[in-house]
């Protein structure tokens, strides 16, 4: 039985923290038997915030790492880089053809980006484009994504569909898949874990600085003996990430019956990431002596994905008259 596609991005914009981890980068490590899989660093995208390119360079070879080091087979998927497939950019310009300004005015981002008085440049605007483009030229069954994201593949089976109205059928109308928990990941400061927001913990940190990040975790005044609402509590809503059900079973009782201070529950939480994360962490850095392997991998995933481009950019070409 063939297997249906899937594809995912993780644009290279510096280091992944915990909440890139449960949000999205776990779940494509847990999918990589079920589909045939994609996931790919997309550096163009990046592009509308990158402009660097030492940072460019050393963020993306940094991405390809980071994936290897939690588990990413690379026997298994076709793991590439997005600018080393350019009929990407070719299907974006045949797509900006068929579409609409105020149909893309509509995207979150940009909207988003307006409200704030942003300087917006054109690959923001363009950016759900790029995105239908990646999506629909692997002809993608799955794309998983978190709330968030849901328009973007909602926008490329819009595109599809345009096309294949136009042109006849071509492309596929992919499905998304939800990543349940994606938008609700906390920081330390009970905000969704962002970079922007410096509210992270390092996916890949040393001991001591998951030490400091708990630490600096804002709680009340409680004293040790007073009941506490764990549900209100930030430290305890990361707990549900690293401790175990029994752990996390006591922790809750010891909450509301009082007996368990902030002091004792940041330490516990602080053990935990650090033995999630150690074992992570070295893998990482030996994976990082290697970096001829890992450029490798990402070649060898860039023939596959860009063979299977020029195969649909050829049915393409043709329907729409260049050939």
């Amino acid at each position: 039985m063939t297997k249906k596609i899937l594809l995912s991005g993780v644009k290279p914009t510096g280091r992944p923290h915990i909440g890139n981890y449960f949000g999205m980068m776990k779940q494509i490590v847990d999918m990589q038997d079920e589909y045939e899989s994609f996931p790919f660093i997309p550096d163009y995208h990046a592009l509308t915030s990158v402009q660097s390119a030492d940072k460019m360079r050393e963020d993306t070879i940094n991405v390809v790492i980071d994936f290897l080091a939690i588990g990413l087979d690379p026997e298994k998927v076709n793991l590439f880089k997005q600018s080393d497939v350019p009929q990407v950019t070719e299907l974006t310009w045949v797509f900006n053809c068929i579409t609409k300004m105020p149909y893309l005015m509509r995207a979150h981002a940009f909207k988003d980006a307006e409200a704030k008085n942003k300087d917006i440049n054109i690959g923001v605007f363009d950016y759900p484009i790029l995105m239908a483009a990646d999506i629909l030229i692997q002809d993608t069954d799955v794309v998983p994504v978190g709330k968030d994201q849901i328009q973007h593949v909602e926008m490329a089976r819009d595109i599809a569909e345009k096309f294949n109205k136009l042109f006849g059928e071509t492309f596929k109308l992919p499905q998304s898949k939800l990543v349940s928990g994606l938008e609700v990941i906390p920081g330390t400061d009970g905000q969704k874990m962002s970079k922007s927001y410096g509210n992270t913990i390092e996916l890949f940190a040393e001991d001591e600085e998951i030490h400091k990040a708990i630490m600096s975790i804002p709680t009340d005044s409680k004293e040790i003996l007073d009941s506490k609402d764990p549900e209100e509590c930030n430290v305890f809503a990361l707990h549900k990430l690293f401790s175990t059900e029994d752990e996390l079973g006591e922790i809750k009782k010891r909450y509301v019956e009082g007996g368990m201070g902030y002091k004792e529950s940041k330490d516990i939480l602080i053990k935990n990431i650090q033995d999630f994360i150690t074992p992570l962490r070295e893998k990482r850095k030996e994976i990082a002596k290697n970096p001829e392997r890992v450029l490798e991998i990402l070649k060898q995933g860039g023939e596959v994905a860009r063979q299977r481009a020029e195969e649909k950019m050829k049915d393409v070409r043709e329907k729409i008259g260049l050939i």
